[in-house]
């Protein structure tokens, strides 16, 4: 059976990141991809210059006439935006049944420009964290998401993950890229187990999009593994799509991984 994966997020038309790395990592992990539009952006490999919100019931369109027409097995939320479109994201997800929910919660693009607003962090924290299935936090996200300091080392990754966990979600995937080392560690969390996953760090500028490719990954292989094997999958394929994202040549800033490295 056909798995049917959608993404809830921002359109990037340089296609390294939101709306655009989801759609292709879904097709590279075999899922058949849709999509639902929350904001518009005008960036490219050197930044975001102008962001487009989508009205709320815009994006509750979307979702309603997807949802209606085609069963769908799993979904990620990616750049939400703003307080409005988390309400209706909660309210659509809340009330309709999809098995699978992997939140992203965007906050920063790799540049530095903010991709959600202040006032939708505490929507995230206390409406879509207890509805995921799995969350995916980098360090400054998880900071923000607790509303503390962010962690210095893994131990403290390990603590945050834990208070998500309490919140309400059935995972957490802390991601440590942000520390330093050779080796990226990031931790997976449930209430049975502690797994620490640890990756090489690859010496390239071009990882636009990481994040958002990681997460659709796991969007994708969830319907058909375990939470486990889904998130161990996603980041062999992670891992493969960074190594392989300098034989892109794209751009002049921050580039994008290769979403499609196994065949091109």
């Amino acid at each position: 059976m056909t798995t049917i994966a959608l993404t809830i997020a921002g359109s990037d038309p340089s296609g390294g990141a939101g709306i655009q790395a989801d759609l292709k990592t879904f097709s590279a992990l075999g899922a058949y991809g849709m999509s639902v539009i929350t904001a518009l952006t005008a960036q490219s490999t050197r930044g975001v210059d102008a962001v487009l919100a989508i009205t709320p019931e815009f994006v509750a369109a979307q979702f309603n006439t997807l949802y209606q027409d085609i069963q769908i097995n799993s979904v990620k939320m990616g750049m939400l935006m703003n307080k409005e479109i988390v309400i209706a994201v909660h309210h659509l997800l809340s009330t309709n049944s999809i098995p699978a929910i992997v939140l992203d919660t965007v906050m920063i693009a790799k540049g530095g420009h903010p991709l959600l607003k202040s006032d939708a962090i505490t929507a995230i924290r206390e409406l879509l964290l207890p509805l995921a299935t799995i969350v995916t936090p980098n360090i400054p996200e998880a900071a923000a998401l607790l509303d503390c300091g962010e962690a210095k080392n893994e131990d403290d990754m390990q603590k945050q993950g834990d208070e998500l966990l309490k919140l309400g979600c059935k995972a957490v995937l802390m991601k440590g890229g942000h520390l330093l080392g050779s080796q990226s560690p990031d931790y997976l969390i449930t209430e049975d187990n502690v797994i620490r996953i640890t990756s090489p760090r690859i010496q390239t500028k071009n990882t636009h999009g990481t994040g958002c490719t990681l997460s659709a990954a796991i969007t994708a292989l969830l319907p058909k593994y375990n939470l486990v094997e889904a998130v161990m999958q996603a980041k062999n394929y992670l891992q493969g799509a960074i190594s392989h994202a300098d034989n892109l040549n794209i751009g002049n800033g921050i580039g994008p991984t290769h979403h499609f490295y196994r065949w091109w």
